[in-house]
């Protein structure tokens, strides 16, 4: 006869329903049952959303679309050369009177220099009146500047953001804006100047271009002996950068002028700038136009049956390429 197979009794300690051990006063004492899959999808949605927002901020930040708060003195303003060669002491003014009334309304543009350092790219203005406010203030609200952290491919992107900003914001004289394009090519943020103002001044005329073209004539033989460049007037520039071109030793003498008479004001230099044309050895037929050059270098007079090209661009290759041009033009 086959034994039976006996039966222990059952522990106490031992959970019916689910077999788990059970510590002392009935707890158990094993693993906690696993947290619901709702509760588990829902960490998990919030993991991706504070990724989400934390790459939207990174993109945010890269794309110049935040605003971050700098300290004044981490701004570089020589990061490039300014566009803007004097200030207004009453502009200025207006704008210290503005910001510490209403605060900082606009943020400047800068670009990361890295260690904490940033290049001024707009807002020479801003950042001006704001450093004047801290100094003579003392306060706290004026120690850091909104900014705008752009991230330009190349220097030459930064001219641009300057520049347009100027355009837009400040009146710039046609010699400030053949000095910042020359800068900006000395620099090699562009090939030449000529490469720059068509970069820099995309959105202005043909005829306004020409007029910057001329005024760089006059920066590249006087801006180490004007000393109030920016007031010079568009008729006088365009009637100087004639005579510098076409008359041989007047930048010369006209340089040396300037440094004897050393003018204390714009209006004292204008008058030297009218004598020294007044005097030019320019013969009559090659006066110089009130109109700007029809290309760099180069000036049209129409009279009747007749036209005159004039001027340092009137070379050997421009008769070559008119005499081409007429002789299709007539098939």
């Amino acid at each position: 006869m086959a034994k039976r197979k006996r039966l222990s009794p059952p522990d106490p300690a031992q959970n019916p329903v689910t077999g788990t051990h059970m510590g002392p006063g009935g707890m158990m004492g094993m693993r906690r049952p696993p947290a619901p899959i709702a509760d588990m999808a829902g960490a998990a949605s919030a993991t991706a959303a504070l990724e989400d927002l934390a790459q939207e901020m990174q993109d945010a930040r890269a794309q110049g679309r935040m605003i971050v708060q700098v300290p004044l003195d981490q701004v570089a303003e020589d990061y490039l050369v300014r566009d803007r060669t004097a200030m207004d002491a009453d502009e200025l003014q207006a704008l210290v009177t503005s910001l510490e009334a209403r605060g900082q309304q606009a943020p400047i543009e800068v670009v990361s220099l890295g260690s904490d350092r940033y290049g001024l790219i707009s807002g020479w203005r801003r950042l001006t009146a704001l450093k004047q406010l801290r100094d003579t203030t003392g306060e706290d609200r004026f120690a850091r500047v909104a900014c705008l952290l752009r991230a330009p491919e190349a220097a030459a992107g930064a001219y641009v953001a300057m520049v347009e900003e100027n355009e837009i914001r400040a009146d710039l004289s046609f010699y400030e804006r053949a000095h910042i394009a020359a800068r900006a090519a000395e620099q090699g943020a562009f090939d030449s100047a000529r490469d720059a103002v068509k970069a820099l001044f995309a959105a202005v005329s043909p005829s306004k271009r020409s007029k910057i073209h001329s005024f760089g004539v006059v920066f590249a033989h006087l801006d180490d002996v004007l000393r109030f460049a920016r007031d010079i007037p568009e008729h006088l520039g365009l009637r100087l950068a004639r005579a510098l071109e076409t008359e041989e030793g007047f930048a010369a003498r006209l340089s040396a002028d300037l440094r004897r008479a050393a003018p204390e004001s714009a209006a004292e230099e204008r008058q030297l700038l009218e004598a020294a044309l007044n005097g030019s050895k320019a013969p009559p037929e090659t006066a110089a136009p009130a109109q700007p050059p029809v290309a760099p270098g180069v000036w049209l007079r129409a009279g009747k049956g007749r036209l005159t090209l004039s001027g340092a661009g009137v070379d050997a290759a421009l008769q070559e390429d008119l005499r081409a041009w007429l002789a299709a033009r007539r098939l």
